[in-house]
């Protein structure tokens, strides 16, 4: 069994490693938070990876390993990578990648802070051997998968279908007792998905934007999230930001999974649940400090977006000593 480490998919300096009978677990820690990688070997050559981080950002390796496949399903969350040439992918909730880890990417992040999914690491070689013998109705050639998929370093993106969803959901819930015979058949089903797919019919799937329109972007988060009280349009945004309307829109959807607005009324009312069981300041003035002139709207609003009003949240959380996590 090789490890992540010897595929040049993690940056040692940067983790600990725990070795255990059936998996093996990595733990990283950075300055945003952490993650754990669960691998376990299914067949010679193919590993699956259970991802869990609650982390803005993800250090990676070099991977540099030329015949190395990785299949990416995210179940939670966002995934954000930039590659070479300049552009940059997501993955969603639900959609899935096919990359080889030769196509070296840069700067991988979670834009929502959280990330669950799962890895499924193929070693072309060895894989192609271990797998011919296993069924004799089943031919999986992994080469030709790799050059319908990701001939030029082309990074292959499907948007979520619920074929997608048959094939990896119940990687989620496999019972403990049969999880490795249940390993090996999602494994050939997945391969077999992939081999009969049509990637013409998924050319308009990926979401890539240019590095420069993310970074306008993120620029504006930043901005919007450290000026709550103000209610900035969108037209507002597009020239302070030199960035046209639609491309704006596009591109902070493609980022943050939501619109502008859906995005920042879920930030004022998180940040609104942290102020209201901090302190003791009335609603008004929360209401006040996030944009909100009238209470009885901020209420409201509140209780959309929290399931209760500002009170009987206050009230629920410090009598249950609740710990309240910010969006940001």
């Amino acid at each position: 069994m090789r490890t992540l480490e010897e595929y040049d998919l993690v940056a040692p300096e940067s983790l600990s490693v725990t070795y255990q009978p059936d998996c093996t677990v990595y733990h990283m820690a950075n300055i945003s938070g952490e993650g754990t990688m669960t691998s376990f070997e299914v067949f010679d050559g193919v590993e699956l990876v259970y991802n869990d981080f609650r982390s803005a950002y993800c250090v990676s390796g070099k991977g540099t390993t030329a015949d190395v496949m990785e299949i990416n399903h995210c179940r939670m969350g966002r995934f954000e990578c930039d590659f070479l040439n300049g552009t940059c992918v997501y993955l969603e909730e639900g959609d899935l990648a096919v990359n080889m880890v030769a196509n070296q990417t840069k700067n991988p992040c979670f834009p929502l802070e959280y990330y669950k999914g799962v890895s499924v690491m193929i070693d072309l070689a060895r894989a192609e051997h271990s797998l011919s013998g296993v069924l004799k109705d089943i031919s999986i050639d992994l080469y030709a998968l790799r050059e319908k998929l990701c001939a030029g370093n082309h990074c292959f993106v499907m948007r979520a279908t619920d074929s997608i969803q048959h094939i990896f959901s119940e990687l989620y819930t496999v019972p403990n007792q049969v999880k490795f015979g249940y390993f090996k058949l999602k494994v050939l089903e997945l391969l077999l998905f992939l081999s009969v797919i049509n990637p013409d019919e998924h050319l308009a799937a990926p979401r890539y934007f240019q590095k420069n329109q993310v970074e306008c972007v993120k620029r504006m988060k930043n901005y919007m999230v450290c000026h709550p009280d103000c209610h900035f349009t969108l037209q507002e945004l597009s020239e302070r930001f030199d960035l046209p309307m639609t491309t704006m829109k596009q591109c902070f959807k493609g980022v943050y999974g939501t619109s502008v607005y859906a995005y920042m009324r879920s930030y004022r009312m998180q940040r609104a649940a942290v102020l209201l069981c901090q302190g003791n300041e009335s609603v008004s003035s929360v209401a006040w400090k996030l944009g909100y002139v009238n209470a009885s709207k901020f209420a409201s609003a509140f209780k959309q977006v929290m399931g209760l009003s500002p009170m009987e949240y206050r009230k629920r959380h410090r009598l249950n000593g609740a710990e309240i996590v910010c969006a940001e």
